[in-house]
């Protein structure tokens, strides 16, 4: 089951006494910082949950899978993420 942005919404509003509308407006502005941040070529650091990194890649060569020919890749940039090493051994804990 994938965690969606309403259920992370209703989650906060039942754990923490919010309206749905404090707890939607709580997840944007946070969704909205982590934004922000990234687009400004900083990464972003959550404690105990992981890091989300911003990189550039550079040009390279490429290849159609259909068709096979040769192409150049343009430069782009990704936002990568790295889990933290206690969320990691939560992960890999056996039930």
């Amino acid at each position: 089951m994938t965690l969606t942005k309403a259920m992370i919404v209703e989650a906060i509003a039942k754990q923490n006494g919010f309206t749905k509308k404090k707890s939607v407006e709580v997840v944007e502005t946070m969704l909205e910082l982590i934004k922000k941040s990234l687009e400004l070529g900083e990464d972003v650091l959550v404690s105990g949950f992981g890091r989300f990194c911003f990189k550039e890649k550079k040009a390279r060569k490429g290849r159609n899978p259909a068709t096979g020919d040769s192409l150049m890749l343009a430069p782009r940039k990704i936002v990568t993420f790295k889990c933290s090493g206690r969320l990691r051994d939560k992960i890999n804990t056996e039930i």
